[in-house]
């Protein structure tokens, strides 16, 4: 870059003479022979050079007078500056704050493929550029934009999507970036290929105005295998193949249909200025309706008796809407290749105030770019949206005759609660002449979204394989719980039970075992604790804790015998004389550190006493004994306790239940025809003893 010291003489004369001064606005201005496609937003705006992409011709020169609110600043940033000079004499481009006399210089640029990165920022709202050319060979001139300090992350109209690696970022788009050459690929909802411009890519996906500008907020994805080619806002984005990447725009996701193709609107809701009708070669009537102005729908589209700037084709919404853009097609029939080239709209709330819809701070009637051909669609974006019932279209140019069928895009009104001024008045009747709710750009919501229409179809199908599996892994998830618990249950109920009748171990049971016969008793309580059975407990290292209610043993009834405790094994007081004991008991030996649930540890010394106590009280002959019974036993309840008898652990019976007492040397006590063992006090000595 080179920094010259100003024009010579003869540049100053060469400005003054071709200096033309045409005004717009007010606030912005253009003059010179030497200015090239710009924009000049209200706070934005796109500068160049004339013949850009070209060299720029010799001997012109321009000047921008750009102005922005009170108490804003303006920077720029630098596409392209490619300006043939060594010594910024002839041809240069100079930039200065202020406009008119008063005006001061902030830089000035000359050089060939300068690349300036940093924004150039002004002191003030107000700011001159000025494009100066002589004679040269070479050079493309220069392209840059410009906005409100406030929008420090400015971009250029030539920014595309591979200069940003970010998976998601957002950026400002300056107005005016439809001036560029560059080509897009792509369109929503799939999204552009990653070589395009983001801006001139926003403007076709109706993200920002080309008018005016606004902010993007850009999501990177995987690419696709084809990019298709559409024409939107009048850019014309071109076919493309597969690409490493692609980006879409994330808005405020208020496009959808509003009921033309899907028939939510019914066909008493279109109305037209006229309709087309006549007979075709057989003598049949073709009726060329309102009705049949549904985008896709097979069949005639609709079409006035004649062809003027004077008809329309009408939609009413039946309610207020909010109307973001509209997309068209011609006639889609070979044999009738008629169409729209460009439209008006035209909208209203109550049927009988019209509006023509113009862009922001603009005081013309927005011509829409309309269709190329009879069958492909074109789409329009409203920036800012319409809020209206009733939406007129009313062709201005066409192809043969018009043709027309159309979908309108937009969403349902948020409902927002109107508040008045103190004074009480009323807002402005309906029948005011400026449009209402056009004046200010309205800001794309920070909603995550993409730019397409919502698209129900898919979230039904979506919601229908989800949801079944959701219920199938909540229901297998309760049921899993449902048999734990089960489970836990059984296995606290069934512990230490060995396997005993769930009957037999209850309180009414055991207080009608007493009333039970013998036989009875024997085979139902029956819990038997043989050498084996012991030894295989212990040889597993643990003996299973029996949990019981406090009185599974009951207490024996005899008398003369010391009362025993809840939970008691029978074992009497101990007397002076400790009685015999047996080493092996129950011919097992147990670990001294493992004791029964309902047994206290015996002293190696100790007695060795039977288990628990099984009385006939319903006085039934032990038959199974080779003993003999004599029926005097069943006197026990008034005999005291030598009545009681024993059952003994003889060799003569094989159903023995129940161990002899033996003594210390480790023989067996004979007895006399007893069928019950009493317990005896540590002073007696067995009966019978020899």
């Amino acid at each position: 870059m080179v920094v010259g010291r100003g024009p010579t003489g003869a540049g100053v004369l060469v400005l003054s003479i071709l200096i033309v001064l045409t005004v717009e606005d007010g606030c912005r201005a253009q003059k010179g022979d030497g200015c090239g496609p710009s924009v000049l937003g209200p706070s934005s705006g796109t500068l160049s050079s004339l013949g850009y992409p070209g060299t720029y011709p010799n001997n012109t020169v321009c000047e921008w007078e750009i102005s922005v609110p009170h108490g804003n600043r303006i920077h720029f940033r630098f596409a392209e500056l490619d300006i043939e000079d060594s010594d910024c004499q002839v041809n240069y481009l100079r930039l200065y704050n202020g406009i008119g006399l008063k005006r001061s210089e902030i830089v000035k640029y000359c050089g060939l493929g300068l690349k300036v990165k940093d924004l150039i920022e002004s002191t003030g709202n107000q700011v001159t550029v000025q494009f100066m050319s002589g004679t040269h060979h070479s050079g493309r001139g220069f392209y840059l934009s410009y906005s409100t300090t406030e929008h420090t992350d400015l971009i250029t109209c030539l920014d595309k999507g591979t200069d940003f690696p970010e998976a998601e970022f957002s950026k400002y788009c300056p107005a005016g970036c439809l001036t560029s050459t560059e080509e897009i690929s792509g369109t929503i909802p799939n999204g552009y290929r990653e070589s395009s411009p983001l801006c001139v890519a926003a403007v076709h996906a109706g993200v920002v105005s080309n008018a005016v500008g606004g902010r993007i907020s850009v999501v990177s994805s995987k690419g696709i295998p084809h990019y298709e080619a559409t024409l939107a806002n009048n850019v014309t984005s071109t076919g493309g193949t597969l690409s490493n990447s692609l980006f879409t725009f994330k808005t405020n996701g208020c496009y959808g249909t509003l009921g033309l193709e899907s028939g939510g609107v019914a066909a008493t809701q279109l109305s037209a200025s006229s309709v087309w009708e006549w007979n075709n070669n057989v003598g049949q009537p073709s009726v060329w309706a309102p009705s049949g102005a549904r985008l896709k729908k097979a069949g005639l589209p609709w079409a006035p008796s004649q062809s003027d700037q004077q008809q329309w084709l009408q939609v009413d919404l039946k309610r207020e809407k909010r109307i973001t853009g509209i997309t068209t097609t011609g006639s889609t029939l070979r044999e009738y290749q008629y169409y729209v080239s460009a439209y008006r709209v035209l909208h209203s709330n109550d049927g009988q105030q019209w509006y023509v819809y113009r862009e922001s701070n603009s005081t013309q009637d927005k011509v829409f770019q309309g269709n190329i051909n009879y069958l492909q669609e074109v789409r329009n974006n409203f920036i800012p949206p319409i809020e209206a019932r009733f939406v007129k279209i009313n062709p201005t140019q066409w192809h043969q005759r018009i043709a027309l069928k159309l979908e309108l895009l937009g969403c349902q009104v948020k409902v927002t609660l109107r508040t008045f001024p103190p004074s009480g008045r009323a807002p402005p009747p309906v029948g005011t002449k400026r449009p209402p709710r056009l004046s200010q750009t309205t800001h794309t919501q920070n909603v995550r979204n993409t730019t397409m229409p919502p698209h129900t179809g898919k979230d039904v199908a979506l919601a229908t394989v989800l949801v079944p599996v959701l219920v199938m892994a909540l229901t297998a998830l309760i049921l899993i719980v449902v048999c734990a618990l089960h489970w836990r249950n059984r296995k606290k109920s069934s512990e230490g039970t060995y396997d005993l009748p769930h009957w037999d171990r209850t309180d009414w049971w055991k207080s009608m075992k007493q009333l039970l016969p013998s036989k009875m008793v024997e085979t139902e309580d029956s819990v038997r604790y043989s050498s084996s059975e012991v030894g295989r407990l212990t040889g597993r290292g643990a003996v299973p804790r029996l949990h019981a209610e406090p009185a599974e043993y009951a207490q024996p009834l005899v008398s003369g015998v010391t009362t025993l405790g809840a939970r008691s094994t029978f074992k009497p007081d101990e007397g002076p004389d400790p009685g015999y004991s047996d080493p092996d008991l129950y011919d097992a030996p147990i670990s001294p550190d493992v004791y029964h649930a309902y047994a206290e540890p015996l002293p190696a010394s100790g007695s060795e006493y039977a288990t628990p106590i099984v009385v006939d009280m319903g006085c039934h002959p032990s038959g199974g004994s080779a003993l003999n019974q004599p029926s005097a036993v069943c006197s026990f309840m008034g005999a005291g306790p030598t009545s009681l008898l024993t059952r003994t652990d003889s060799s003569h019976s094989g159903r023995s239940a129940y161990d002899t007492p033996k003594n210390a040397t480790g023989q067996v006590t004979p007895t006399e025809d007893l069928t019950y063992q009493v317990p005896q006090s540590s002073t007696q000595k067995p009966t019978g003893q020899s």
